[in-house]
C-alpha cells in the first residue's frame, strides 16, 4: 500500500469561540477510530439497502421498486444505527465511490459483495460528525490516488480496504474533542434542517401547479376545464386538435463527425448544452434557416432529456436530436410551450409506470391531442403558470444558495485538505 505523508497536527478556519484558544486539532487513521463489519444476515430478518451517490442509504423498494436481492441476502451485511456502508460503484456524484450512514433503527443489510462496512470504535468520535466529513468527499480526496486505472470488478471501483482504513480523519484535540464535534455537526444538521424545509415548500409548489394544470386544461373526453378564468366562463368549449396541426417540428441537422469543429462560425446546440455552457461543438456551415434557432425560439429535446425549452442565448444550429416547434397563426408560443411541457410529463408518467414508450418520433408527438381555447385564454392561462414557474424558479435558487453556504461553511468548519 502506498504511504503517504501528512501533519500531525492541524487547525481548521472557523472555529466556535469557546473552542479558539484550544489546541490543534490532529488527524488519527480511520482503521484506528473504526472496526469493519463482517457480520452476515443469515437466516434473519432484514431490510435490504443499497447506497446512493449524494442520497445516501435507502431501501432497494423505495429504489428499484421491489427488492432485487431475493434468497441471496444471507450473505448481506448487518448494519445497526450509525454503521457506515461504502458504495463502491456509487460514483455518481462521488467519483471515488461514496459513504453513508445508517440512521435507521430496523435491521438493515447491504450487499457484501460491492459494500465496505464499518462501524465507530472510538467512543470520543461523533457519528454525525464523522457523517459530514464524509458528504464533503474527504474519502474521495484521500482515495483519488489509490485507484487502479481502468480497474473495476462487477462495476465496482478497485479500491483496496487498507487504502480506505488509512484515510487521515482530522479531529478535535483534547478533553472537548467530542463536544466540538457534536457542535459542528448540530450547526451543518440546522442548515441541513432549513434545506429540507425549502425543499418541501418548492414540493408544494409542485404540487400546486401540477393540480392547477389539471383543472386549467381539460380532461380526457371533455372539452372544457374544471377552471376558467371569470371572463371566460361563457365562451364555449375548447377546439380538440392535434398538435401536428397548431405547430410545425422541424428537423434540427445530423452531422458528421469531421463537421463538428473546436471552433467555428456557429455553436452547434445540442441536448446536453441545455444544461451546461461547457462542451460546446461549432460549426462554419451556412445552412438553410430552418436549421438555425434565435433567442427566445420554442424547442422541443426528443432523446435523452424529454422536453420543451425557450432558448436563451445567441443564434445556434440545433442539433438532430431537437426540433424547433413553430407555431401556427392563433396559437400562443407560452401556452404551446405548456401544452407540450404537459403532455410530455404525461408520457414520462406512462413511461415509469411500465407503458412500452422509451422514445418518442415525430409522428408520436404531432399525434398529440390538445384543447386549443382563444388567444386571449390562452395568454391568460400562460401568464398564469409563467409566474408559478417564476417562483419555483425562485425557491430552487434560494435551496442551491443554502445548499453552496453549507459547501462554503464545511470548507472552513473542517481542516483544508493537506498537501500531499
Amino acid at each position: 500500500m502506498k504511504k503517504k505523508k501528512s501533519k500531525r497536527t492541524l487547525t481548521p478556519k472557523l472555529r466556535f469561540p469557546e473552542f479558539r484558544d484550544k489546541s490543534a486539532w490532529e488527524q488519527r487513521p480511520l482503521g484506528v477510530l473504526t472496526d469493519p463489519i463482517t457480520e452476515r444476515v443469515g437466516d434473519s430478518d432484514c431490510v435490504p439497502y443499497t447506497v446512493t451517490s449524494g442520497e445516501g442509504l435507502i431501501s432497494q423498494e423505495e429504489k428499484y421498486g421491489r427488492t432485487i436481492a431475493g434468497k441471496s441476502l444471507k450473505n448481506y451485511y448487518q448494519l445497526k444505527r450509525d454503521d457506515f456502508a461504502f458504495n463502491k460503484s456509487a460514483t455518481k456524484s462521488f467519483p471515488q465511490g461514496y459513504i453513508a450512514r445508517f440512521q435507521g433503527d430496523e435491521r438493515a443489510a447491504v450487499p457484501n459483495s460491492i459494500f465496505t462496512c464499518f462501524r465507530i470504535a472510538d467512543e470520543n468520535v461523533d457519528a454525525a460528525y464523522l457523517d459530514y466529513l464524509f458528504q464533503g468527499n474527504l474519502h474521495g480526496r484521500w482515495l483519488k490516488d489509490y485507484i487502479t486505472v481502468g480497474a473495476r470488478a462487477h462495476g465496482a471501483l478497485n479500491i483496496s480496504d487498507d487504502d480506505l482504513y488509512a484515510l487521515p480523519i482530522p479531529l478535535p484535540a483534547g478533553d472537548e474533542t467530542t463536544t466540538e464535534q457534536q457542535k459542528i455537526a448540530d450547526c451543518l444538521s440546522s442548515l441541513d434542517g432549513l434545506i429540507a424545509a425549502e425543499g418541501r415548500m418548492l414540493e408544494a409548489l409542485r404540487d400546486h401547479k401540477r393540480g392547477l394544470m389539471q383543472q386549467l386544461f381539460p380532461q380526457p373526453g371533455q372539452t372544457q376545464p374544471c377552471l376558467r378564468f371569470p371572463e371566460f366562463r361563457d365562451k364555449g368549449e375548447w377546439k380538440m386538435k392535434k398538435l401536428g396541426e397548431v405547430a410545425a417540428f422541424l428537423n434540427g441537422r445530423a452531422y458528421k463527425k469531421e463537421e463538428l469543429l473546436e471552433r467555428g462560425k456557429y455553436r452547434v446546440l445540442r441536448v446536453g448544452n441545455f444544461f451546461t455552457n461547457e462542451n460546446w461543438y461549432f460549426s462554419d456551415l451556412e445552412l438553410d434557416e430552418t436549421k438555425y434557432c434565435d433567442n427566445g425560439d420554442l424547442l422541443y429535446a426528443w432523446s435523452a432529456s424529454f422536453g420543451p425549452r425557450i432558448w436563451e442565448g445567441e443564434r445556434v444550429i440545433y442539433h438532430y436530436h431537437i426540433w424547433k416547434v413553430v407555431e401556427n397563426q392563433g396559437i400562443d408560443k407560452s401556452f404551446l410551450f405548456t401544452c407540450l411541457g404537459r403532455e410530455t410529463e404525461k408520457m414520462k408518467a406512462e413511461s415509469a409506470n411500465g407503458a412500452a414508450m422509451l422514445h418518442i418520433t415525430k409522428g408520436t408527438i404531432e399525434s398529440w391531442d390538445c384543447g386549443i381555447p382563444s388567444v386571449a385564454e390562452q395568454q391568460k392561462i400562460a401568464a398564469c403558470l409563467t409566474a408559478l414557474d417564476t417562483q419555483l424558479a425562485a425557491q430552487a435558487a434560494k435551496i442551491d444558495s443554502l445548499k453552496t453556504h453549507k459547501r462554503g461553511l464545511m470548507q472552513q468548519l473542517f481542516p483544508a485538505p493537506e498537501e500531499q
